[in-house]
């Protein structure tokens, strides 16, 4: 099912939104973006965009964030992409795309150009996987400074061949269920070989095909302006100028949204909501989104994680109805399992742990820590998509686990440097979250909780500084009926029952197992100018900022 269009919050029915019901492996072709180049005529103003965090980079191939995501989305295209709003791929710069067995072919569009000029062909396809993910490349980035996304996107290819310069051949390692959906993630992004090879430096320098190129980047990336790129080969844009402004308090951007000073902000809290509600030209967008909020507990730096009663003690112990209905302000739904309703696999039959500090007692007294202990709790200060009031929540949580006897200490950081903190394992107990990338259940499951690394011999967790481990699985969790599992469920292309059954079991299996703290599922919140047309937020993929206009 597609996603359900985007409504006021005043209107805004809680429909299912964007359900992954099947991942095709057959032939599809086309895309909407077929129209002529646009040029520069005609053109609306600029469109500003304020949010809570800016860029640590341009570099697709180096992040993890969100945050850099939202800008390198309106540089870059990728093979396949999705429609704007909606959970449903559809061919970007490739035209048509089939998947047989291990073997993909990809017929690329002809016409399109680099913002350098250069004409894109598949040879420059081949250079940014190799740049991302073949270390026998000379200009590979090196170990240390790919991403995890190495792995999550292009982690399942075993080679690519360039047939001509607009076919591909490109082969799996197995038969991979979400196959051209993990194309559609943002770093499959493509950049032109000719400046791979000549060593530019993308930190600052992003080039790609897409709808704006980069004009300024500023202040250490929290001012950021693009410019329309008047050799677009799709629709769009249909502004001159995009600014992406980042704002550090939650009440400022608001003030800016109802001063006509942003068009476009994030990062909204409750008090937020009822400010933009209660004023005139501006509105809430709203819809279900695809996302998990959760609490990681580091099983490799912090021992008492190691037992799953401890884990599941700290599951009881934290009122997240109070989290999710209060200090959320009934902006997100309770979790029981990592993926949201609307993603196929979900398991009906969890329920999230309800609050029970008798419960959680008896349980660290079972696992031998019935006089509780310390532990440090980290968090980001800014809202973000997932857990729209962090600080809240966290001094919730430290004061429900104080009902039983573990003294937390808050630890509260910045959004970049917080994510080199937790993704370094340098944490005992983190708030972190996941906007899907794909919309398929593996990118939630795969992607957080498998630590792509073998794990020892009597041991469900494995250190952070293990070769190949993937960083994203912040809790070090390795649990080896858990991981099987969802290896079985992504190799699987013979159709999605056996695949949703297997995803039930992983959900369950992951409840039972508590390597998180199961927080909630979120709304995706942006406040909107009524000058504003043409947006529609998106809960995969985007911002898709090159459908926008502004009177």
């Amino acid at each position: 099912m597609e996603a359900d269009g985007t409504h006021s919050r005043r209107t805004f029915l809680k429909t299912a939104g964007a359900t992954v019901a099947a991942v095709s492996v057959a032939g599809c072709t086309g895309s909407p973006n077929d129209s002529s180049s646009n040029s520069d005529d005609g053109l609306s103003g600029t469109l500003t965009y304020s949010r809570g965090s800016g860029n640590s980079t341009l570099d697709l191939h180096v992040t993890t964030s969100g945050e850099d995501v939202k800008v390198t989305n309106q540089i870059y295209d990728k093979l396949i992409d999705f429609k704007p709003g909606q959970n449903q791929i559809t061919g970007s710069l490739a035209t048509e795309y089939q998947l047989d067995g291990t073997t993909a072919t990809l017929t690329l569009r002809e016409g399109a150009k680099f913002h350098n000029g250069d004409e894109f062909t598949a040879q420059d396809f081949e250079a940014t996987y190799r740049r991302l993910a073949d270390p026998e490349y000379e200009y590979y980035l090196g170990d240390e400074q790919v991403s995890a996304y190495a792995n999550i996107a292009f982690g399942q290819i075993k080679s690519v061949s360039v047939v001509g310069d607009y076919e591909l051949e490109i082969e799996s390692k197995k038969e991979f269920a979400p196959f051209f959906r993990n194309m559609a993630i943002f770093a499959g992004g493509i950049l032109p070989k000719s400046e791979i090879e000549g060593g530019t430096d993308f930190s600052a320098n992003a080039i790609g095909t897409g709808p704006f190129k980069i004009d300024e980047y500023q202040n250490d990336g929290r001012r950021i302006r693009l410019v329309a790129n008047e050799n677009y080969w799709g629709d769009g844009p249909n502004v001159k100028n995009v600014i992406f402004d980042a704002t550090d308090e939650n009440s400022t951007r608001v003030s800016q949204l109802l001063n006509n000073e942003a068009d476009i902000i994030d990062g909204i809290d409750s008090e937020g909501i009822s400010r933009i509600e209660e004023n005139d030209g501006v509105a809430i967008q709203e819809k279900i989104g695809l996302n998990v909020g959760y609490i990681g507990l580091n099983m490799e730096r912090f021992e008492p994680f190691r037992k799953k009663k401890v884990r599941q003690a700290m599951n009881y112990a934290i009122n997240t109805k109070v989290i999710v209905d209060e200090i959320f302000s009934g902006l997100a739904t309770q979790s029981s399992q990592p993926i949201p309703e609307s993603v196929m696999g979900y398991n009906g039959n969890l329920d999230p742990y309800p609050h029970d500090f008798q419960q959680a007692t008896t349980l660290l007294e079972e696992a031998g820590y019935g006089d509780g202990f310390d532990l440090e709790l980290a968090v980001f200060k800014n809202p973000r998509p997932y857990i729209p009031s962090p600080v809240q929540a966290a001094e919730q949580v430290t004061s429900d686990l104080s009902e039983i006897g573990i003294n937390a200490t808050i630890n509260q950081m910045s959004w970049e440097p917080y994510l080199e903190y937790t993704q370094t394992g340098k944490h005992d107990a983190c708030f972190l979250g996941w906007n899907t990338d794909n919309g398929d259940p593996d990118n939630f499951y795969y992607s957080l909780l498998h630590p792509a690394v073998e794990s020892p011999d009597g041991q469900d967790w494995v250190s952070f500084d293990t070769e190949g481990f993937q960083t994203t699985n912040v809790s070090g969790w390795a649990n080896g009926e858990f991981m099987s599992l969802v290896e079985e469920a992504r190799s699987e292309t013979g159709g999605v029952q056996k695949r949703e059954e297997q995803y039930k079991q992983a959900g369950k299996l992951t409840h039972d197992e508590a390597p998180w703290v199961f927080l909630d599922h979120a709304s995706v919140l942006r406040g909107v100018a009524n000058r504003v047309s043409g947006y529609d937020p998106a809960a995969v993929g985007g911002p898709f900022l090159r459908t926008v206009s502004v009177e």
